[in-house]
């Protein structure tokens, strides 16, 4: 590949190698230099251009980054299209990520114009969530080392795969002693169905006996009776030697112990044993919390079949203290096609329960429901299409927006939560749509000039993927998301918003500094009210 400054009528053919703004002129990076662009060079008087020329033989860097994705890529990945030579690979669906360290290593050893970076190996992944990503260094590549990775990638068949989970029916025993409340155990269902909800599967049988090693092996037997694919003890005191009840109770119905302690901390007391060649798990004190911990990294393992042996939980110490953990990948930067389309969402499922009784979606200002008001700045703005999300009283908050050109979404579920609303209107989104503003029913001074500032600001090629507006360091409502975020968001579950999710994604939110109160103040009680009466009043 040629590489170099040369006169800007010299230039064409090559692609820019820099991005260039001289007045009027914006000559972008990676840029074909046609005759247009020459033209447009020596009238904004540059003199030089570095440009980049490929030899024969060379390979583009975006073809290159393509070839090299689709050969790496094993079941359960879908390959992007190549952008600026970067080509991204995604879970096809929830599951867990399977990644060849060897053969990665092996490949970025090969040129240094060719780096794949994935996920780490092992990582539970969702339906859409990037896992991988190939990335060109320069313009182009060399034919050889470009066929040298496709060789490497043939030989190993899929470098990275995402093994889709197929347990689906678990057991859970819990022990008892004088002083554990039942509470306790209650939530450490409750936890435990929400932690594995996400893989598809269920607890299908349930028992509650004395710190007992015959009455434990009695109810592991039971579980495993009721169909259970995999049974999960806790106990109400924490295994301390391979001779200690549960593990005791495991040998007592024939089971063993494949290995016990972990070099992962919290879930050090971890015990990985199988009866009747199904999973049998001790679980760790940590396995109560819902926060991430080692108890995760095994159990996500093994219900996606995959097997878990002494060599795979003692090679887990580096990385293995969990002070902090970070759990999702940084988003990277997307195209999106000229005329980017930005629907909105609108959730008025809710029972205004701390308004005292009335919904408050049905309130008047100025003789207007807030929801009516709310959704009318929507269809103002320039998001389309509009989705309402109704729920608590469907009737009364559609017929508040009778004649509007809104798409009616009915939350059947609302009480769980606003999560569920949010899933709802998400999952509405036409497939064509780049982005969504999700809008909150009872904020009636949300504007569409607020909104449209929103859409304006969205970027995807140059990252700002999440837009926020902002007055005081304080973030308010409404919230623009690239759909690259949809299943974090239809992820949510229970009576939070996204907060959480945008803490995440740091680096893709850009904030937009506007100064209406609007944006910061939603109508939950009747003093709420009266105050946004009194503000539009004197507006």
């Amino acid at each position: 590949m040629k590489f170099g400054p040369v006169a800007p009528a010299e230039a064409l053919g090559g692609t820019a190698v820099h991005t260039i703004r001289q007045g009027p002129l914006v000559l972008k990076k990676g840029t074909l230099i046609g005759s247009k662009e020459v033209m447009a060079l020596e009238q904004a008087g540059i003199s030089k251009i570095v440009v980049a020329r490929l030899d024969p033989g060379d390979v583009s860097e975006d073809h290159a980054a393509a070839e090299i994705a689709g050969a790496v890529a094993g079941p359960g990945v879908r390959v992007d299209r190549a952008f600026t030579g970067r080509c991204n690979l995604f879970a096809e669906g929830a599951g867990v990520l399977v990644a060849d360290k060897d053969s990665v290593d092996r490949l970025n050893r090969i040129d240094e114009a060719i780096t794949f970076a994935t996920l780490p190996a092992y990582k539970p992944v969702v339906e859409g969530e990037m896992i991988a990503t190939v990335k060109i260094i320069p313009f182009a590549v060399a034919a050889a080392p470009r066929d040298a990775a496709l060789a490497l990638a043939a030989a190993v068949k899929s470098i990275v795969r995402v093994e889709p989970y197929c347990i689906r029916k678990l057991g859970v025993v819990s022990t008892l002693l004088p002083g554990l409340s039942p509470k306790i155990v209650d939530k450490t269902l409750k936890v435990t169905a929400e932690r594995i909800a996400p893989a598809g599967a269920r607890i299908v049988a349930e028992r509650r006996v004395p710190h007992d090693q015959a009455a434990l092996a009695a109810a592991i037997e039971e579980v495993l009776n009721d169909g259970a694919e995999l049974v999960i003890v806790f106990g109400a005191s924490a295994i301390a030697d391979r001779r200690d009840v549960i593990p005791s109770a495991i040998e007592a119905v024939g089971g063993r112990i494949e290995h016990f302690g972990m070099p992962v901390d919290p879930g050090n007391l971890m015990l990985v044993g199988t009866a009747r060649d199904r999973p049998v798990l001790g679980a760790p004190g940590c396995a109560r919390s819902p926060k991430e911990n080692g108890f995760d990294w095994i159990l996500m393992r093994l219900l996606a079949g995959l097997p878990v042996g002494r060599e795979d939980i003692t090679g887990l110490g580096v990385g293995g203290l969990l002070m902090e953990i970070v759990t999702r990948p940084q988003p990277r930067v997307e195209p999106v096609a000229a005329g980017k389309r930005i629907a909105a969402v609108v959730l008025a499922a809710g029972r205004s329960t701390r308004m005292g009784g009335p919904n408050k979606l049905l309130a008047e200002i100025n003789g207007k429901p807030l929801v009516r008001i709310a959704a009318k700045e929507a269809l103002a703005s320039r998001a389309d299409p509009v989705i309402v999300v109704t729920g608590h009283q469907r009737e009364q908050v559609e017929a508040a927006l009778a004649g509007l050109d809104v798409h009616l979404v009915h939350n059947p579920d609302f009480a769980a939560g606003l999560g569920t609303s949010l899933k709802a209107g998400v999952a509405a989104v036409p497939a064509q749509v780049d982005g969504v503003v999700v809008c909150l029913g009872d904020m009636p001074q949300v504007s569409a000039a607020l909104i449209d500032r929103l859409i304006a600001a969205y970027d995807a090629e140059r990252g700002a993927l999440v837009v926020a507006p902002t007055r005081d360091g304080q973030r308010g409502n409404p919230v623009l998301w690239s759909r690259r975020f949809f299943p974090d968001l239809m992820a949510i579950t229970g009576d939070v918003g996204a907060r959480h999710v945008l803490a995440s994604y740091g680096e893709a939110v850009v904030e937009v500094p506007v100064q209406e109160a609007g944006a910061f103040v939603d109508i939950d009680t009747p003093e709420a009210l009266r105050a946004a009466r009194a503000d539009i009043a004197s507006a």
